[in-house]
């Protein structure tokens, strides 16, 4: 039996409202495509995780989570050496919790809670400070900041072509005239037919798909100015503008988990 099979079992047999593991990867490491009965609140202790599914591709950063609900079908891949911790919640469990795929920042007592609940395993047959730890994690759960991480892509292929060559070398000067010169399509068909298939407006888009670039160098230590020099960014303020408008704090307040002001 392979480990995520027998991870997969583990997981559709334990009984409690929530269970939590751990589990350790190398870098390059790639979990294949699979499902489970439980809604899954990924934690990313350290290392960059990115999650694909059918919906699109979501980037985990270190010190965020990633919630995918109950039969989801997802593959996940480790940038960078990858601790992750994660809870699976029974649907239903708790009022509130959320339904869709998403990104979300941790709080030093979700990420604390987490930790102690990989002590726990499961609180099946416990009571007490188990149980409590259990239930506070179904509480905080729907409390947790969602961030801008996700970076759908179209099915139009025309599109696809484009969003996958920018996701290889992202550059911040293509104009939506060059976007849809290269598709065939005139402006305003391009504007309207990428947001159709992708949810996201072209500049929107582009800055997650930035971000998607930037992140995982920022968090193992490349210099700022090093990074959005080699994005295309003509100075280090326009990058931090881009990076602050999306995430809210300059770059390095931003891996120091401080917001701006």
């Amino acid at each position: 039996m392979s480990d995520l099979q027998g991870r997969l079992d583990w997981i559709e047999t334990a009984s409690g409202a929530v269970v939590a593991s751990a589990s350790d990867f190398p870098d390059g490491h790639r979990v294949a495509p699979h499902r489970h009965g439980r809604a899954q609140l990924l934690h990313a202790l350290s290392g960059v995780v990115m999650i694909s599914t059918g919906q699109g591709r979501w980037m985990v950063p270190a010190d965020h989570a990633m919630w995918i609900p109950a039969g989801v079908e997802h593959a996940v891949d480790m940038l960078g050496l990858v601790r992750m911790r994660s809870a699976y919640v029974l649907p239903g469990a708790a009022p509130d919790l959320p339904d869709t795929l998403r990104v979300l920042a941790m709080t030093d007592l979700m990420r604390s809670l987490i930790v102690e609940a990989v002590q726990i395993g499961t609180a099946e047959g416990t009571a007490g400070r188990a149980a409590a730890i259990m239930n506070l994690i179904l509480l905080e759960i729907p409390n947790l900041e969602e961030r801008p991480f996700a970076l759908p892509f179209p099915a139009d292929p025309r599109l696809a072509a484009l969003c996958r060559r920018f996701v290889t070398t992202p550059s911040p000067h293509a104009t939506i005239d060059d976007w849809a010169a290269a598709c065939g399509m005139s402006r305003r068909s391009f504007t309207r037919a990428f947001l159709r298939e992708t949810g996201l407006s072209l500049s929107v888009w582009r800055r997650q798909a930035t971000l998607f670039a930037a992140l995982p160098r920022l968090a193992d230590g490349v210099p700022v100015t090093t990074v959005a020099l080699d994005l295309g960014y003509d100075s280090v303020p326009a990058f931090t503008t881009m990076f602050r408008r999306m995430l809210g704090a300059s770059p390095r307040r931003y891996m120091r988990g401080q917001p701006d002001g």
